[in-house]
């Protein structure tokens, strides 16, 4: 069972009703826009067998249209020859021939409008498929982020998260607690003397002329 009666349903269809009540919108949406391209494709279909028609009717009433003029020779013919009951038979024959034409043309006509109401409903159905596709672009890109809103949530919300951010408090416990140490070791030191003071600036310089000396050769081979 589809969503539409058909052509007058998906016309008078309010989208946004429809969307409102349904379960999954982006589903809906799909059901929608295919049943309106079917319903589009049956209503040309439907188009191009009434032009066939009219088509056909038109080279019959062509057709009759000199079958009247075969019967008024023949009509006159047999007045010519002193036959009028044949002559009233022909005309008779003439007048079948020129009462089907009327009512082929009459037929025409009908289909004429017809046709007028089916490029009216397919101008509608066109209206109608793009607002639907428009509609359906945008439920997607809603719908994407919002679930990348989720999923973001979920990154800086989760347990994952949760379990890093615990364990960088671990971390900086325990770089406080060795650095705690580093600091109670030195309470109640005794002052350095100046030679040692100066032994250590000479041994700093030596690290740091070594550590130069290393980066140089380093430079050197790239």
């Amino acid at each position: 069972m589809g969503i539409f009666s058909r052509t007058r349903d998906i016309i008078a269809a309010n989208f946004t009703d429809l969307l409102d009540k349904a379960e999954d919108p982006a589903k809906m949406i799909r059901m929608i826009i295919l049943e309106m391209e079917e319903t589009l494709v049956e209503v040309r279909a439907s188009a191009a067998r009434t032009i066939a028609d009219q088509k056909e009717m038109r080279r019959h009433i062509d057709k009759l249209g000199k079958l009247q003029d075969s019967w008024t020779e023949k009509a006159e013919l047999a007045l010519s020859k002193g036959r009028e009951d044949l002559a009233k038979a022909a005309l008779v024959e003439k007048q079948k021939a020129a009462d089907m034409s009327e009512h082929l043309s009459n037929e025409i006509g009908v289909l004429d409008e017809a046709l007028k109401s089916s490029e009216e409903d397919i101008n509608k159905l066109q209206t109608k498929l793009r607002e639907a596709r428009t509609r359906q672009n945008s439920i997607v890109t809603r719908l994407e982020s919002a679930q990348n809103r989720y999923k973001l949530r979920e990154l800086y919300t989760g347990p994952r998260m949760q379990d890093a951010f615990s364990r960088f408090e671990t971390m900086e416990r325990r770089v406080d607690l060795a650095e705690g140490r580093a600091d109670a070791a030195g309470l109640g030191a005794e002052p350095k003397s100046l030679e040692e003071e100066i032994a250590e600036l000479k041994a700093a310089d030596k690290v740091e002329a070594e550590l130069a000396a290393l980066k140089a050769r380093m430079g050197g081979q790239g």
